[in-house]
Formats: structure tokens, C-alpha cells, sequence
């Protein structure tokens, strides 16, 4: 018999599924002390991959050029019976390369703006790239959770 766990499980397409359906990602990187920086952020999807892009100044950067360990969580859900979510423990890669960063910052705008088209998001992203850094989420550990497959109410 499987293990409640095991039972509310993602397959990997139905956590792909799920993530394409979110709009913010949870990130939580360590500061110098060691305590957590939690933000949140919007994201693109490249190839089975999320990513990221930021100000290369920001404390999520700085913070990841020290350590590069990461985590980040996207959830939905209101009510115990509805919750879902994707837990990743990472490394994150760090993209300083300015053709690399701008292709990706207007993925992101396009993902996250409606109506944006890709042209448009090219020309207002052309000068704000220079000061992005994008960050590429390399998964260590996944966790995912779907209690609409419990068939228990609460």
C-alpha cells in the first residue's frame, strides 16, 4: 500500500503542468549570517527549466554569488483538500552574458504581462538587461504535493 506521500505525488508531467499554471515563484536564498532572504518573483520556463532574472545588485545575487544553494516554492490552494505545490532545493546558475540575459528577461516579461508581445518586450528590456543577472534553477531535491488526489475531506 503506497504511503500518504507517495499517494499525493506529482508525476514529473503533472508538475510541469501545474508550474506552467503559476505565475510567482517563491525564492529563498542565505544571507551572509546564514538567515534566509525570502522574496518572490516572476519566472520563465526554458526548456524544462525555470529561470529567473533580477537586478545583478539585488541581495538574491549577492547572495548567491556566495552560495549558490537556493530554494524555491510555488503553491495553490485554499482549503487542505485543494493544496498543491513544488518544493525545489537548487543550485542556481548565474547568467551575467547580455544576449543570454535580455532573450531571457523578455521571456519573462511576455510570460508575466499580458498582451506584452515579444517585440515590445525586447525594446523596453534592451537597456534595463544590462544591470540583470538571470538565475537558472539547477534542481537537487523535488517535492511536490497534490491533495486533490486524497479522496478524504477535511
Amino acid at each position: 500500500m503506497p504511503s500518504r506521500r507517495e499517494m499525493i505525488a506529482m508525476s514529473e508531467d503533472e508538475m510541469w503542468d501545474f508550474i506552467e499554471t503559476q505565475k510567482s515563484i517563491q525564492v529563498c536564498t542565505l544571507n551572509k549570517d546564514g538567515s534566509p532572504h525570502l522574496t518572490v518573483m516572476w519566472f520563465a520556463i526554458k526548456d524544462k527549466t525555470i529561470v529567473l532574472e533580477t537586478f545583478t545588485k539585488s541581495q538574491k545575487i549577492v547572495n548567491l554569488k556566495r552560495n549558490p544553494q537556493m530554494a524555491v516554492l510555488l503553491e495553490d490552494g485554499s482549503d487542505y483538500n485543494e493544496l498543491r505545490g513544488v518544493s525545489i532545493n537548487c543550485e542556481a546558475e548565474l547568467i551575467d552574458d547580455y544576449d543570454t540575459v535580455h532573450a531571457l528577461h523578455v521571456d519573462v516579461v511576455v510570460r508575466n504581462q499580458e498582451g506584452v508581445t515579444p517585440e515590445q518586450a525586447e525594446e523596453f528590456t534592451r537597456e534595463m538587461s544590462k544591470k540583470k543577472t538571470v538565475i537558472r534553477v539547477r534542481p537537487q531535491k523535488v517535492m511536490s504535493w497534490d491533495h486533490r488526489k486524497l479522496d478524504v475531506a477535511y
